[in-house]
């Protein structure tokens, strides 16, 4: 089964038991929550804001699953100066920040966190930033050992295709490594987003789903991307991905309101997993793998 959720990147500015009202209205059965980490008052509906066994009730009582809790941390922080900065600076800033949001992931009963890799800075040697990447993701997942998360990769940035970020999860090599794929990315990347997915395979455990046009966000189904292609290459792999539609009224002023737009992306996306599943029944024979979604406190 795919599970729907939208991202609270939609409703930066409301707070939390207003979007767990919405939930049910709208239609989806899942939620990402976006954080900014400890103290942060980026956004009204930053998790790490509120008790941890309100949330939890709060989107229980609504019928919703929080199924990701999305970050903004990446680990291409160059080491400056090189080698001696190692002992002199703060080289683990970040890893630190991705700790902290497993905890509170298993705080709040979330199986995913979302991270990036980010970028390859100026003539730096691909391999040094993957090295330094790859090291700081594997201490990242080392701390979400037995805890019931998973850390997602998300492409974007310096690593906006499937490929790229296959490179680094293979690299860490840990099943508490997974895929997030952004179609939108991949597609202003150049990659059909159904390939994309069919090229992640079982590393794929969330798909995030938005429509562009001319690289801007639109409601779904007016832009270019082949939303429908990759959910339909989703379908066919063995796991329970998490499907997360995002409308990007955070980062993108003038964009609609939730209400106007939501509704309709909630429609359109179960009525195509709807169709798909129907289509394409499983057997006992044939079981789908589910991505963990109760992390243990």
């Amino acid at each position: 089964m795919i599970r729907p959720a939208f991202s609270t990147v939609a409703c930066a500015d409301w707070p939390l038991d207003r979007i767990a009202a919405r939930c049910k209205q709208w239609g989806f059965p899942g939620i990402e929550l976006r954080t900014f980490g400890d103290a942060s008052r980026e956004f009204a509906c930053d998790p790490a804001l509120t008790d941890a066994l309100k949330i939890r009730r709060m989107f229980h009582e609504a019928g919703t699953q929080i199924v990701s809790l999305a970050t903004g941390i990446g680990f291409d922080e160059p080491i400056r100066p090189p080698v001696i900065g190692n002992a002199i600076g703060d080289t683990e800033r970040t890893v630190r920040a991705a700790k902290r949001a497993i905890d509170l992931a298993i705080s709040i009963e979330c199986p995913l966190v979302r991270v990036f890799g980010f970028e390859i800075h100026h003539a730096e040697p691909k391999k040094t930033a993957l090295a330094r990447i790859v090291a700081r993701l594997k201490r990242v997942v080392d701390h979400a050992h037995r805890t019931g998360v998973r850390v997602v990769l998300e492409n974007a940035g310096g690593f906006a295709t499937s490929s790229s970020i296959i490179e680094i999860i293979d690299e860490v090599n840990s099943p508490l490594l997974g895929a997030c794929f952004n179609i939108a990315n991949a597609h202003v990347a150049g990659e059909d987003p159904g390939i994309g997915v069919a090229n992640l395979g079982d590393r794929l455990l969330s798909l995030r789903v938005k429509d562009v046009r001319d690289g801007k966000p639109v409601p779904m189904g007016t832009g270019e991307v082949d939303w429908k292609g990759a959910i339909q290459a989703a379908a066919r792999t063995e796991l329970d991905e998490v499907l997360v539609y995002e409308w990007d009224r955070a980062w993108v002023p003038g964009l609609a309101e939730p209400d106007d737009v939501l509704p309709d992306a909630a429609r359109m996306l179960l009525g195509e997993v709807s169709r798909l599943e129907a289509e394409t029944p499983k057997t006992a024979s044939e079981p789908r793998r589910a991505v963990p979604v109760t992390p243990q406190r």
